[in-house]
């Protein structure tokens, strides 16, 4: 048996720099991974996405250039872009390999599963460590459809080791996953239709938000089925074909299943280490993220928390200092933001409109479309919107919402000033250049005078 003070399940974007601070510092740790080191970002999420949909929005911003009078003839080799994402994959997740190998972390590629409240076990091997971190993220949801399981069907964790994209491509959901790989297909060739049991694509944002999505889906071709669900699956001779609730069949040679993501709880988490699981599946964790077994922590995904990797990143700050002893950091001590990469980008931080309203916080919203953004009509780019909610009696920013060009880029602006505590006062005297994009945020603070 191998004592340690620090054991980390999982070498995702928090439980790695985790494990190399607590290395740096003289701590014994041991780091498990039973995949790929690098966790979802790097290899299955993140990374490969962002990369393959450099390549899809070129291609759509090539054919886009007749509208200002630049014609283009795009062809697509899409075994060159996969092979492109796969290389930056390796690339990375090599890097990060050679982090860990230059540390004195020791890495078990194996799984690992609890023996008791601080042992592990792993490859036939018991560890024991005073403090363990579940870093062990989640997996793609499957959904228990009719006919599916045993189909070579696809999720994003398959989505990449394509060597060419389907010809038709049908794609189950309507969130993050399933509208950024669904337009990448499309642009780069594939036609794409996508099925959700919502009643508007990416529904958990604003109705004015998914319109423009809509239109711009709509123009690359995709057809969009609201409303329904698949209740059954044939596969045949390389054709899946998916029987919808309505009685309509859609066919493709490939199909993207994209309904969410459950966690991964490793083997014993709750009968051997006595660690409880939320009424969703995932570790219960206090605003600390301490679980409910002494010196047993989690981060990131696993522990309910905003899946994104920005957060799970944050997540071993936090626990960095909780561990230390040092109570300050929380699980919500930050201003959260997030983004699609679609074409329009969809850029959040805080509280939406609709958010205020389901709440009954009072509060006050200005809209300013693009096309009143100088940048917008110049360059073409005149789809979507930036917004602003905030506090009537303060002048707080509570939110904002941004669709458009660059979306994600430009929402740090209101997250910064909402992090700094600044109100809409402060950037509707803020002199930003002209012309940019960025010009139009003091433009929409100034609709609140």
């Amino acid at each position: 048996m191998r004592t340690y003070d620090l054991a980390v399940i999982g070498s995702g974007q928090g439980g790695v720099p985790l494990a190399l601070d607590f290395a740096k510092r003289g701590k014994r740790v041991v780091l498990f991974e039973r995949g790929a080191v690098g966790g979802c970002c790097v290899n299955v999420g993140c990374t490969p996405s962002k990369s393959f949909l450099a390549s899809a929005h070129t291609a759509g911003r090539a054919r886009r250039g007749a509208e200002i009078g630049v014609h283009c003839e795009v062809r697509v080799d899409d075994g060159a872009v996969m092979e492109r994402v796969r290389g930056i994959v390796r690339e990375w997740r090599d890097g990060l390999t050679q982090k860990i190998a230059k540390s004195t972390v020791e890495l078990v590629r194996a799984e690992a599963a609890f023996d008791g409240p601080n042992a592990i076990v792993a490859a036939g091997k018991r560890y024991e460590a005073d403090a363990v971190v579940l870093d062990t993220g989640g997996s793609a949801a499957v959904p228990p459809i009719e006919g599916l399981a045993g189909t070579p069907y696809l999720t994003n964790e398959n989505f990449f080791d394509q060597k060419t994209l389907p010809r038709k491509l049908v794609v189950l959901g309507s969130g993050y996953v399933g509208l950024e790989l669904g337009q990448g297909a499309a642009r780069l060739g594939s036609s794409v239709t996508i099925v959700t049991p919502d009643d508007r694509l990416l529904a958990r944002e604003e109705l004015d938000t998914c319109s423009v999505l809509t239109t711009s889906f709509a123009r690359d071709g995709i057809t969009v089925m609201l409303n329904t669900c698949a209740v059954a699956v044939a596969y045949e001779r390389g054709t899946f074909e998916v029987k919808l609730d309505d009685g309509t069949v859609v066919a493709g040679d490939g199909l993207l299943v994209a309904i969410g993501r459950r966690p991964n709880i490793p083997a014993g988490t709750a009968e051997r280490a006595g660690i409880a699981l939320d009424a969703h599946g995932f570790i219960a964790c206090d605003a600390h993220l301490r679980t409910s077994a002494e010196g047993h922590y989690a981060l990131g995904d696993v522990a309910g928390q905003p899946q994104f990797t920005h957060v799970a990143w944050e997540d071993f700050r936090r626990l960095r200092a909780v561990i230390a002893g040092d109570l300050s950091r929380t699980r919500d001590d930050r201003v959260l933001a997030y983004a699609m990469y679609t074409e329009p980008q969809v850029g959040r931080v805080g509280i939406t409109a609709d958010d205020a309203e389901k709440t009954g916080t009072p509060h006050r919203t200005v809209t300013l479309a693009l096309t009143d953004v100088a940048r917008g009509p110049e360059w073409n780019l005149e789809e979507g919107f930036f917004r602003l909610v905030v506090d009537p009696a303060t002048d707080a920013i509570l939110g904002g919402t941004f669709v458009g060009y660059e979306a994600g880029e430009l929402i740090h602006v209101i997250l910064a000033h909402m992090e700094a505590r600044s109100t809409w006062r402060v950037l509707e005297r803020s002199v930003h250049v002209h012309p940019t994009f960025s010009e139009g945020m003091p433009s929409l603070a100034r609709l609140l005078l």
